[in-house]
């Protein structure tokens, strides 16, 4: 299994590490626009190769990627603590759109981490021109895990046992699901003591967990690491099709088109084949109309000149 990755700053650094420990690539090439970067972490990675399954590492041209069977995009601009992910627009648009014309003749999936994740997305869909299938943003699989993480917290249980999902826009207009969240198969709402404040309160934290951990550390990058690896071992291994809240362009689903948005979608070999609508309650299904009209709004801003 040949994986590349374009960037190799905090993040691209994080997610070479989670794809290593996950056994998954036999080659993973790196690259990034500053000198020496790549070859150097190529380079630290290699030199830990006793400690995860076997696989070669070095650094590598984009043109040598094109044979892969996944290239990860993670190459931009990161945030600052008072930075939207849409405030990153722009400078992100340029460094993604070069990126991807220049995968446009790729055989594997192209998947986007670069932020706004969704705008990305749309940005390296329209420069590649590639299948909308083939070209997959992480979307709210991070927000999906912060979520699940948050009430294990606040329910004591352990967060794989809790089916709870975001989708919309990976950011400030994030739509949480609760109508349809459950455990054990029972409503969320439907349990003793649970409310609305609870819901918001749990929503407020998880949409704002990234701006919290900029301010601390300057950066996330260990769980969107492992987000991309674990989206990329359900997606390329043999047989594996799994429902992720991924981001792709979106051709009718929950009324969607035009607009790479996250929605829960059947991911295989393929790519994201199959969008799956879910139920939604009149404010959830208003929330995300929303969420897509910010995505549209900031799609077109990201291909306007200055």
């Amino acid at each position: 299994m040949k994986i590349g990755i374009v960037g190799m700053g905090w993040v691209g650094a994080s997610v070479a590490s989670s794809i290593l420990h996950s056994g998954l690539a036999t080659e993973l090439l790196l690259d990034d626009a500053k000198p020496g970067l790549a070859e150097g972490e190529a380079m630290d990675l290699a030199q830990g190769a006793a400690f995860y399954p076997t696989a070669s590492v070095r650094a590598a041209s984009i043109d040598e990627m094109l044979d892969a069977d996944a290239v990860i995009i993670a190459a931009g601009k990161g945030g600052g603590p008072k930075d939207s992910r849409l405030d990153l627009l722009r400078v992100n648009a340029t460094i993604v759109h070069d990126i991807a014309q220049q995968l446009s003749a790729m055989q594997g999936m192209l998947v986007i981490v670069t932020n706004p994740v969704d705008v990305m997305t749309q940005v390296a869909a329209e420069a590649s021109g590639l299948p909308l299938p083939r070209v997959i943003g992480t979307g709210t699989m991070l927000d999906t895990a912060r979520l699940r993480e948050a009430l294990g917290r606040t329910l004591d249980l352990e967060p794989r046992s809790i089916h709870a999902q975001v989708v919309g826009e990976h950011g400030d207009s994030s739509v949480v699901l609760w109508s349809g969240a459950q455990l054990g198969g029972v409503r969320l709402r439907a349990r003793p003591g649970w409310s609305r404040e609870k819901e918001l309160e749990i929503a407020h934290e998880v949409r704002n967990a990234a701006y919290q951990i900029i301010a601390k550390k300057g950066s996330t990058n260990h769980a969107i690491g492992l987000v991309t690896a674990a989206l990329l071992r359900w997606t390329l291994r043999a047989g594996g099709r799994r429902i992720l809240t991924i981001s792709r362009v979106q051709e009718g689903a929950a009324g969607i088109r035009d607009v790479a948005i996250s929605l829960p979608t059947i991911v295989g070999r393929t790519g994201a084949v199959e969008v799956i609508e879910p139920e939604m309650d009149a404010e959830e299904r208003e929330a995300l109309n929303r969420s897509a009209e910010v995505l549209r709004q900031a799609y077109q801003q990201a291909r306007s000149k200055p």
